[in-house]
């Protein structure tokens, strides 16, 4: 028996400004080193920017562009007796949205150009309208579970 103490999963707080648990979440990715109000200044200039291009309410943008991008399958390597499987497993809603803004945000930081403010609401837009690089990759990820669907007996 372990005698370690499982510790309780932790709900992200509101951020201070948009009271939004989602931007709290990507800000907390975006900051590297520490510098977290670089990262709200990053992700703040970011929402502005997708107001201005789209008209629309940033907040819900971002919500639309996390939901679209959101895997509910993923694949994990399971090694079973000397070879190893791509194992396609369902996951949770909170591992599928930290997932969904780690792609986001590399996609983001892919795009070469102005700066990871405008790479970022540029990648927000895209993946609001279900096209763009986070996109694509939600989309490989569920061919290759689908295409490994022969070993979801190995959960």
């Amino acid at each position: 028996m372990s005698r370690r103490s499982i510790t309780a999963k932790g709900i992200a707080k509101p951020d201070p400004v948009y009271r939004n648990r989602l931007v709290n979440m990507l800000v907390n990715r975006i900051s590297k080193g520490g510098k977290k109000s670089l990262a709200y200044q990053i992700l703040c200039g970011a929402l502005r920017n997708v107001e201005k291009r789209t008209g629309k309410n940033p907040l819900y943008i971002l919500r639309q562009a996390v939901g679209r991008v959101t895997p509910n399958i993923a694949v994990r390597a399971r090694r079973i007796g000397g070879s190893t499987y791509q194992v396609p497993l369902e996951i949770g809603s909170i591992q599928g949205k930290a997932l969904a803004i780690r792609w986001l945000l590399g996609a983001a930081r892919k795009r070469s150009g102005q700066g990871m403010a405008v790479g970022l609401s540029h990648e927000l837009i895209d993946a609001a309208r279900d096209n763009g690089i986070a996109v694509r990759k939600r989309e490989e990820t569920h061919r290759m579970a689908e295409a490994n669907k022969a070993f979801a007996h190995f959960r």
